[in-house]
């Protein structure tokens, strides 16, 4: 096959632990031509969705992993697969990707996540759909509507619909320190909404990212276990990722998502679950690969490809 990716800056890749590094590792072993290139290399004109592309061949070398074979401008339809890996933020250039790879889907492009799919499952309020399994959580622009959401619960969770990575993530405590400022801060004074949800003790345990790869559920979770003081496990916060077996809730969790989350054209899921609780939805650009690779020895980009390659 001739995969594209559509990524960040390829000089930008940690690869001992990006998960795109891997999906492009597996599949240039398995004799895939591998191209990449950048969301703003991306062009429509007349009815071609095209982009600015280089193939490359992985080089093996911890530095200087890759080295550029050919480059030139190509109709998405000339892929067996494209991939859309780039990173939030979601912001309205990332929407306008998804429109210009929805029009080259229509050429007969395939794209994956699915680009309308990637649009419809905001990251954290797609989890409304599975309230059996979330906890008590608000979104609102309504400042007192926050206040009272923390008055009722005592211990609350704040945090922005667009974040990433842990950024802007706050808990308030019984004592109420900085509530208004927080609230203000991420409200932007009722100019945006804002997500409130009951702490979770056991985030202490780790925030369990599950993965879910062509509708199957990959039977170990990667635990971002935060560390001293800090309430946000995210490895981009300094969080240290443990692989561990599902437990029997996170299974009942991924299992009853997958076949939907498929069906919409999701190859890719990444589930967020603390203790027994649903927490996002992630479907621009899930990790974890590697970790949960090399911990377990459970070969999660040999399964991303397998999937991949059933897909096309």
């Amino acid at each position: 096959m001739q995969i594209l990716f559509i990524a960040d800056p390829l000089d930008q890749f940690k690869i001992y632990k990006d998960t795109t590094f891997s999906m492009m590792r597996e599949g240039a072993r398995r004799g895939h031509r591998i191209f990449a290139c950048e969301p703003h290399e991306l062009a429509w004109q007349g009815a071609t969705v095209d982009a600015r592309v280089k193939e490359i061949r992985l080089t093996g070398d911890a530095d200087a992993w890759y080295e550029v074979v050919d480059k030139r401008v190509a109709a998405l339809t000339e892929f067996d697969a494209v991939i859309m890996r780039k990173d939030p933020p979601f912001d309205m250039e990332y929407i306008n990707s998804t429109w210009l790879l929805e029009i080259a889907e229509r050429a007969g492009a395939r794209v994956f996540n699915k680009p309308s799919a990637i649009r419809d499952h905001s990251e954290k309020l797609a989890i409304a759909e599975f309230g059996q399994f979330v906890a008590p959580t608000l979104v609102t622009r309504d400042a007192a509507r926050l206040r009272a959401f923390h008055a009722e619960h005592g211990d609350v969770i704040y945090k922005p619909l667009d974040g990433m990575g842990g950024t802007g993530v706050f808990r308030i405590g019984s004592d109420e320190r900085n509530l208004g400022s927080v609230i203000e801060m991420l409200g932007e004074n009722g100019a945006r909404s804002v997500m409130a949800q009951r702490f979770i003790p056991d985030i202490k345990l780790g925030d369990k990212r599950v993965l879910v790869i062509g509708g199957k559920v990959v039977p170990y979770s990667l635990a971002r276990i935060p560390q001293g003081t800090e309430v946000r496990g995210n490895l981009a916060a300094g969080g240290v990722g443990e692989a561990r077996e599902l437990t029997p809730r996170d299974r009942e969790i991924a299992e009853t998502l997958a076949p939907i989350l498929w069906q919409r054209g999701l190859l890719l899921v990444g589930l967020d679950v603390i203790g027994d609780y649903l927490t996002e939805v992630n479907v621009t650009s899930p990790t974890c690969f590697q970790e949960i690779t090399d911990q377990t020895g459970f070969d999660v980009p040999k399964m991303f490809i397998d999937a991949l390659e059933l897909a096309v």
